[in-house]
């Protein structure tokens, strides 16, 4: 039986009409399943309150203690929780876990090069606990993620979701057939950033270096789309980027694009 690894993320965690839809499209999903989710920008704006100001670099967060202890509450508590109890509602058995949880999602503390990110784990790839997953799924559970991963020395580390859903679905296709989707607002990679309808219906390595290039895509579509390669070339039998309102037709490759 196939494996679908679902990350949602962007603009549908900071909607709660948004979110609310895309969870109970997720709920009918059959067969085994694997829901990671992004922090959003709630994150930033609790931490505006108790006056810890975000800081990114080239569009990445800087995680200082502070903000470490901050996204560890929303992304492993307040977010991780609302739905996983959301998921319950709808007749779906999921089960929160952050990277320690039964060791999941180990990873190391990012090195320091040009940028000091601090507190940015980078996933110990052959050492995902995909036995607990696999109990997990096997036994009627749906195992929901936060972006969050384990030093193995007692510290959390704040870790890109789009990441995590990747290596996630790259250790689990060693066991299984692994299908990846990858759901935010648009509708797919486009062609023009303005037109939600000038989606690419599939894209290669080679096509995303040249529009890289070209400047066509830029910003955070490029790690995304690093990410959607990665997976596929490591064993992933298919990649889908797309809306999350749009989450049936993805699944059965009717929307969105295609990592080929």
């Amino acid at each position: 039986m196939e494996l679908q690894v679902i990350k949602v993320g962007g603009n549908i965690i900071d909607d709660e009409v948004k979110l609310a839809a895309f969870l109970k499209a997720f709920s009918t999903i059959e067969g085994y399943k694997v829901l990671v989710h992004g922090g959003g920008k709630i994150a930033s704006e609790i931490g505006i309150k108790l006056n810890i100001e975000p800081n990114y670099v080239n569009g990445r967060r800087i995680t200082d203690k502070p903000t470490l202890d901050l996204v560890t509450m929303v992304y492993g508590g307040l977010l991780n929780k609302n739905v996983v109890a959301s998921l319950q509602a709808l007749g779906c058995n999921a089960i929160g876990l952050t990277g320690a949880d039964g060791g999941v999602i180990p990873a190391h503390r990012r090195l320091v090069r040009d940028i000091d990110y601090g507190f940015v784990g980078d996933v110990n790839s052959a050492s995902i606990n995909t036995r607990l997953i696999k109990i997990l799924i096997h036994n009627g559970f749906v195992p929901v993620l936060a972006p969050l991963t384990y030093d193995g020395a007692g510290g959390l580390l704040n870790t890109n979701a789009d990441t995590i859903a990747q290596e996630i679905a790259k250790a689990m296709s060693a066991l299984m057939p692994v299908q990846l989707i990858y759901c935010f607002e648009k509708k797919g990679v486009l062609i023009d950033a303005a037109d939600d309808n000038s989606v690419i219906n599939s894209i290669s390595r080679a096509d995303f270096m040249e529009l890289r290039e070209k400047e066509i895509i830029s910003g955070g579509m490029i790690p995304k789309l690093e990410n959607a390669f990665a997976a596929i070339e490591m064993g992933v039998s298919k990649v889908i980027l797309g809306h999350a309102d749009e989450l049936p037709a993805l699944l059965t490759g009717n929307a969105g694009t295609w990592i080929v």
